[in-house]
């Protein structure tokens, strides 16, 4: 019985990884390991409740999988077969490795007071600033580097039952060609390869996906109109039916353009004019990004999962320091384990340019 088990597990976590590897390149990075680690819990936790089918109603009724806090790619679902389990991104700490994933305690924080006082100033003076950086443009054969710290928190689902689990915070590296067709990722936390593993297409399934606002590259930013009226609309018109609702889809895809990418020149400060328009849009006075430095939010609460996400900038120089995504209300059923003042997720940008070679860091730069 046991050898059995263990075998269906073992084939249970490759069938994962392939379909995991389907759609990973439809995901912002900052997501990858967070869906992946997300799928594999819901693969268990789906079992579970087959176990329970024969039992009585009541008990399976409290066994039933939440609601997705966010959506994974229709041809995920449809191959898992299952629910996506309640999940947060986020938390750190000193935990203990086990399979490659920290088992420490998740990253906790005090909830900061929100207002929708002065956004549209705060936004406004962002622009402003965003507008006025050097940002020189990507040329063909560069590649955008970016550095980052970063940590995350999920449930995790076994046959020994249901635990916050943790990845240490880390730092990251990513590479990216200006087409998007070459990369190369190092992240402890996603791969056990100190060297890291490519990003390059074609993929392992020979694709060559095409960029978009989900996986952008640099010349597909390039293109993007820099209206913030159009460029709001385009974000939600790609995005209609993502998330748990269409202005949390449109903040979160623009939060996730500012941590992992290289937004053209023209195109950076049309982010934050876009941000300001969308409803709900709040500001939280103290923040803290992966690094422990302390800033202004901007931010937005998903209403249906009860998470804030918080794009947190420097009170001096409106300089965007990092994000973080904080649970706010308490959650129910298989989610009550993630508490008010969890920070499901927090990355810290340490260090953005062009460089001229993959796996080259701006130190070894011309």
């Amino acid at each position: 019985m046991n050898a059995n088990t263990s075998r269906q597990n073992a084939a249970e976590r490759d069938e994962g990884d392939r379909l995991f590897d389907r759609t990973t390149r439809d995901l912002p990075p900052g997501r990858h390991q967070f869906h992946k680690e997300r799928m594999m819990a819901q693969i268990h936790q789906t079992q579970a409740a087959e176990r329970t089918a024969e039992q009585p109603a009541d008990r399976a009724r409290r066994l039933r999988l939440p609601r997705p806090a966010i959506a994974l790619p229709a041809l995920a679902a449809a191959l898992a077969g299952v629910v996506v389990v309640g999940v947060a991104a986020s938390g750190g700490g000193n935990g203990v490795k086990d399979e490659g994933v920290a088992t420490g305690p998740a990253l906790t924080t005090t909830v900061g007071a929100a207002t929708s006082n002065g956004v549209p100033q705060l936004l406004d003076r962002i622009a402003l600033a965003a507008a006025d950086t050097s940002h020189p443009d990507v040329k063909p054969g560069q590649y955008v580097y970016v550095e980052s710290k970063s940590a995350d928190t999920f449930v995790k689902s076994t046959d020994a039952g249901t635990s916050l689990a943790s990845h240490e915070l880390h730092t990251r590296q990513v590479w990216r060609s200006a087409d998007g067709t070459k990369g190369w990722l190092i992240d402890p936390a996603v791969n056990d390869s100190p060297a890291g593993e490519t990003l390059s297409l074609p993929d392992e399934q020979g694709n060559t996906p095409t960029a978009n606002l989900n996986s952008p590259s640099y010349d597909y930013l390039a293109k993007l109109t820099t209206d913030p009226d159009a460029l709001l609309a385009k974000i939600y018109k790609e995005t209609k039916g993502q998330g748990n609702s269409p202005d949390q889809e449109a903040f979160a895809t623009i939060g996730d353009l500012l941590g992992e990418s290289y937004p053209p020149a023209k195109l950076y400060p049309a982010l934050f004019k876009a941000a300001a328009k969308i409803p709900g849009v709040v500001v939280v006075n103290d923040a803290v990004d992966a690094a422990g430095r302390h800033g202004v939010a901007v931010a937005r609460l998903d209403e249906t999962s009860g998470e804030r996400e918080e794009w947190i900038f420097d009170r001096k120089s409106d300089v965007f320091l990092g994000e973080r995504t904080v649970q706010v209300e308490q959650r129910t059923d298989a989610d009550a384990l993630i508490k008010p003042g969890t920070v499901l997720f927090t990355n810290a940008v340490m260090n953005r340019a062009i460089v001229d070679g993959i796996k080259q860091t701006p130190s070894q730069s011309g």
